[in-house]
């Protein structure tokens, strides 16, 4: 029996099929960590307003997200919504789902960045006559960007292989191209390989940017403050 087939490895190396996966999976990240970056800085800031009602509320949002599988959460959200007449097609819910889990994350990581500010540069800024939102777009912000980067390219690199799961919902990302070609060549060592190349090449792809990032907002920092690697 043979176990292993070069040449199918080799044909699907470069295959159409599977790159327009892969560049679903690219994407798909790229949206998810948008929404994710946008409501998660919102949900850390309501955190920090000094409100209990609206820190109990995002407080609440994180431990929900946070303490259930993405994988249950995409389900609830495309075979449950449909229940109450809400009926998102296959991208809309993984779009959704990958978006409210990564928020919840990505709200932790804002909200470390930012209390990691002095309070007296926040103080300096006020006392200058600025009105909070200059201050914190102009003070807050600039300052706990840079903390944030090394974790937030740790969570861009794991939301590239998190895509994967969306495929339980038939998104056709990478991973469900791949068992889709899988049931019809079975080739099933040689598609998963050629698979684990793509993710390998995204993440090394991200790693080097990454990498970029930290150093270009490191400046006057001391580089070594943000090159962790």
């Amino acid at each position: 029996m043979k176990v292993w087939d070069w040449q199918g490895f080799f044909d699907y190396l470069l295959n159409p099929f599977l790159l327009e996966g892969a560049f679903t999976t690219l994407w798909l990240t790229a949206a998810s960590l948008a929404a994710g970056l946008l409501l998660g800085t919102g949900i850390a800031l309501m955190r920090l307003s000094g409100n209990r009602v609206l820190a109990g509320v995002a407080g609440a949002y994180c431990w929900l997200f946070r303490g259930t599988p993405l994988l249950v959460q995409l389900l609830i959200i495309y075979t449950g919504l449909p229940l109450f007449g809400l009926r998102l097609s296959v991208i809309e819910a993984a779009l959704l789902g990958l978006s409210l889990n990564e928020a919840a994350y990505l709200s932790e990581i804002v909200r470390a960045g930012i209390g990691a500010v002095p309070k007296g540069q926040r103080e300096a800024g006020l006392a200058l006559g600025l009105r909070r939102a200059t201050v914190f777009r102009r003070v807050t912000w600039p300052q706990a960007f840079r903390i944030i980067i090394p974790p937030l390219g740790n969570s861009v690199n794991g939301l590239l292989k998190t895509t994967s799961v969306t495929s339980v919902i038939s998104m056709e990302e990478l991973l469900r191209r791949t068992q889709i070609l899988v049931q019809e060549r079975f080739l099933v060592l040689e598609l998963f390989a050629v698979a684990a190349i793509y993710y390998l090449l995204m993440t090394s792809a991200w790693d080097f940017v990454q990498r970029r990032l930290e150093r270009r907002y490191g400046r006057g920092y001391g580089t070594e403050a943000t090159d962790h690697r």
